[in-house]
């Protein structure tokens, strides 16, 4: 991490008499809470993480659900909540009318993924006259690349940022391929470590679920948060019941699962041991997490998930598919065991080297993915990231890149 005059800053947060206190964000969201889900969850820290290095941001929520519109006041910016229901053009133009009352309040226009704001970030940008920076998280790649509605609102985004943050090199590799001459950016997501840790009450709970509901002397294997078709729960399943090691483990599934998947564990359920459990909120899931030996991410593809950084950071090995930010940070035998995305042998044998290690092996593993989250995945060294990002966007100006260049 480099500091805005290019010095080495160590990848801490910078103290408030920077230049970039000076700076105030339009942050353009549908994820935040009180919304669930990894994407809200990142959405809060980095902004969270933003304000206490003195920059302002106004925190733009479009999503469907709201209660209402509102506007108050929070520590370091504002709140405003633009519920969009039947009609988005009438929701997004109504916002822009809110923010036209204060022309030249903002130097940066963020949008932080999800549909709405890829659709709406590039015209804001271009009335405001101010540099457009676009995040990408996991879905807005796989989801809106292949569909055909979506990917029109993609490419005019990109096309119109001055600069694009990732939270995969894979993510870069296609942005850049797909818009030559964008810059595109690795940033990965971080985790505030002295918040995410685990108390006497978690482990005591965990000891619980170990004797009361898990049976004895099985190693169990945790898989935590919206389990879609892409997170490859199908493919650990059948890897799973066609192992030979399958009596070695007991499957613990907690989170929202595919509608397709759902029928199909059910009949898993008659050859494998597991225990369903429904979508909580983050820090009700801690005793779960010290419950388990391992957590698996078996997916297809991904963007970086926030239940690969909370493994890390509470030091559980990972039998995990080399896709995504999986393969941006782990090392096989390392921090976890790895196998390539969708190949059921390579899962398969990545389940028989877990039922193999012994439980020092498995506290070595454990300890080194808790090292890299410290050293390389820590919430400040992500908030200098992201202030790097801003001030090349600054540095550049408004006006670098504009919504008509795609239409060629």
């Amino acid at each position: 991490m480099r500091s805005l005059d290019g010095t080495p800053d160590g990848g801490g947060v910078r103290t408030r008499t920077d230049a970039h206190t000076a700076w105030r964000l339009a942050w353009l969201t549908e994820n935040y809470p009180p919304a669930r889900g990894g994407m809200s969850q990142s959405c809060d820290r980095i902004v969270r993480g933003l304000r206490a290095a003195g920059v302002e941001v106004d925190l733009l929520h479009c999503a469907p659900r709201l209660p209402r519109w509102e506007e108050h006041r929070q520590v370091g910016g504002r709140y405003l909540a633009c519920p969009v229901e039947a009609d988005p053009a009438h929701a997004l133009n109504r916002l822009w009318a809110r923010l036209d009352r204060e022309p030249g309040r903002y130097t940066h226009l963020v949008a932080f993924g999800g549909a709405l704001p890829l659709l709406a970030a590039p015209v804001y940008a271009a009335w405001m006259d101010r540099p457009l920076i676009v995040l990408l998280r996991g879905n807005d790649l796989d989801a809106a690349l292949f569909h055909p509605a979506r990917a029109q609102v993609l490419a005019r985004a990109l096309a119109a940022a001055a600069l694009v943050g990732c939270v995969t090199r894979d993510q870069v590799r296609k942005t850049r391929a797909l818009h030559p001459g964008l810059d595109a950016r690795w940033v990965p997501n971080g985790i505030d470590l002295d918040d995410w840790t685990l108390h006497p009450f978690d482990h005591e709970r965990a000891r619980l679920w170990r004797t009361e509901v898990f049976p004895p002397g099985r190693l169990v294997i945790g898989l935590f948060g919206h389990l879609k078709a892409k997170k490859g729960l199908r493919l650990l399943l059948e890897a799973l019941r066609g192992s030979r090691q399958r009596e070695r483990f007991h499957l613990l599934l907690v989170g929202e699962l595919a509608p397709a998947d759902a029928h199909w564990i059910e009949q898993a359920c008659g050859t494998l041991s597991l225990t369903v459990l429904p979508f909580l909120d983050r820090f009700e899931l801690l005793p779960l997490y010290a419950a388990c030996d391992y957590v698996a991410l078996p997916s297809f593809y991904d963007g970086m998930p926030n239940c690969l950084l909370e493994s890390l950071g509470l030091g559980l090995p990972l039998i995990a598919a080399r896709a995504g930010g999986m393969a941006d940070l782990l090392e096989d035998g390392v921090q976890g065991l790895l196998f390539e995305p969708g190949d059921l042998q390579g899962a398969r044998a990545a389940l028989a080297r877990a039922a193999g290690l012994s439980p020092q092996e498995r506290e070595r593993m454990g300890g080194q993915g808790r090292a890299l989250a410290a050293d390389r995945l820590g919430a400040e060294r992500e908030t200098g990231a992201y202030l790097d990002l801003l001030a090349a966007a600054a540095a550049r100006g408004p006006g670098a890149r504009t919504i008509d260049s795609q239409i060629a």
